[in-house]
């Protein structure tokens, strides 16, 4: 189980170093794609470089859908949840450090790509919009993670799917709520960040959890599951 825990540790550190780590280093330069680029390359280079260990979840509503789905226990999901936030907040970490080698930097100011909605916030889009959102985005991505990692599905290709997939709910919602779908990815970030970020945090724990759970619940039910 260690072994587990570090590979999630460590890939979802990948996800906060490189998709966040996009938005403030390059996100002048790259724009909304490359960052959404970026989140979803994260994901390929984490799951064919450490999915084999832990099956590279870097996220705790997809532990929770795997839950739902009887893919693993209560016990093995809290685990994962705390080394999914450890390594968002050392990825995180890691980021400010070197975005403080900028002269002009502030984390107050230019910020860690921290998630949020309302005013001052990217599109400003309302707190039902962000919910909504974040809740059926999350559906969406657990959905295609459990088929792509369940039976008949193409073997070898489920990093890529879930990497494009991700990728894709990027470049639809960026302007929304800079995306999560991730409770740990938003966790990361927000603790650093604090103010807005950290009272906004509180809607990219429930809807992701809710739609991962969700997820799970139906592919349980077998109606997003392949026949065995």
């Amino acid at each position: 189980m260690l072994k587990k825990l570090i590979a999630e540790g460590l890939g979802t550190l990948i996800l906060v170093l490189f998709g966040c780590g996009a938005a403030v280093l390059m996100g002048d330069h790259i724009g909304m794609t490359g960052i959404s680029l970026a989140f979803g390359i994260s994901i390929v280079a984490a799951a064919y470089g450490l999915g084999a260990i832990s099956g590279a979840h870097l996220n705790p509503a997809v532990s929770l859908g795997m839950v739902m789905a009887s893919r693993m226990t209560l016990r093995e999901f809290g685990l994962y949840a705390v080394a999914q936030c450890a390594g968002a907040l050392i990825g995180a970490t890691i980021l400010m450090v070197i975005a403080s080698g900028q002269a002009d930097y502030t984390v107050a100011v230019n910020g860690l790509g921290q998630n949020g909605y309302g005013e001052g916030y990217l599109g400003e889009y309302s707190v039902g919009a962000a919910l909504v959102f974040e809740f059926v985005m999350t559906f969406l991505f657990v959905t295609v993670i459990l088929g792509a990692t369940g039976n008949g599905a193409a073997p070898g290709f489920a990093g890529l799917a879930i990497g494009l997939t991700l990728a894709g709910i990027h470049l639809v919602g960026i302007n929304v709520t800079g995306v999560s779908v991730n409770p740990a990815r938003s966790f990361g970030p927000a603790v650093l960040v604090g103010g807005k970020a950290l009272a906004d945090l509180w809607l990219f724990i429930v809807a992701p959890l809710a739609g991962g759970a969700l997820a799970g619940l139906v592919h349980a039910m077998g109606f997003t599951r392949a026949p065995a």
